[in-house]
């Protein structure tokens, strides 16, 4: 007696649609690009100095722990300086993905915050330049926070907090520098 094809044809099948239904249903990331790091750099210099790097020693990292309630991920982080303005481009886990911004550092308070790359399937409203704007001026206060209240969104309070984080770093990354 000779098997019918019709059944491994079918248990494919079935197989492929399960699949697809599955993966239908996971979130998706989308690299969303308000601005490309280089073009961070030149808008905060004109003409870019090189870049340095900064080696986030063991002292270093212990000190960064309280600011973004973990290590940051890198053993370096890339710089720019002129004079006595630092530009800094650095990451922070949203939700579930990586949040780019770009954070230009004079005197010790922060002169200007961008959202360079946003991954995130909600919250991407923290590239407004109304709730960026909000950084301004924000420095850092004695117990390791921002002076300033940041103002929240709904929907993106994980972003939100990321963002926080970021500032929070680029401020006193800048204020180690010699």
């Amino acid at each position: 007696m000779q098997k019918s094809p019709v059944r491994p044809v079918r248990s494919v099948l079935v197989a492929c649609l399960i699949s697809l239904a599955a993966a239908w249903t996971l979130p998706v990331a989308a690299d969303t690009v308000y601005q490309a790091p280089e073009a961070f750099v030149t808008e905060a210099f004109g003409t870019p100095p090189p870049p340095a790097f900064l080696w986030l020693t063991a002292p270093l990292q212990a000190a960064l722990q309280p600011l973004l309630g973990h290590a940051y991920p890198q053993a370096r982080v890339r710089y720019w300086r002129a004079g006595d303005t630092t530009a800094w481009i650095l990451e922070e886990i949203g939700k579930e993905y990586p949040i780019t911004a770009g954070f230009l550092v004079r005197d010790g308070h922060i002169v200007r915050a961008r959202l360079l790359v946003y991954r995130e399937a909600r919250g991407g409203e923290i590239h407004l330049p109304a709730f960026l704007k909000q950084f301004d001026g924000a420095r850092l206060d004695g117990s390791g926070g921002l002076n300033k209240h940041i103002d929240g969104i709904t929907g993106a309070t994980l972003s939100v907090d990321a963002m926080q984080r970021l500032a929070r770093t680029a401020l006193y990354l800048a204020s180690r520098l010699s």
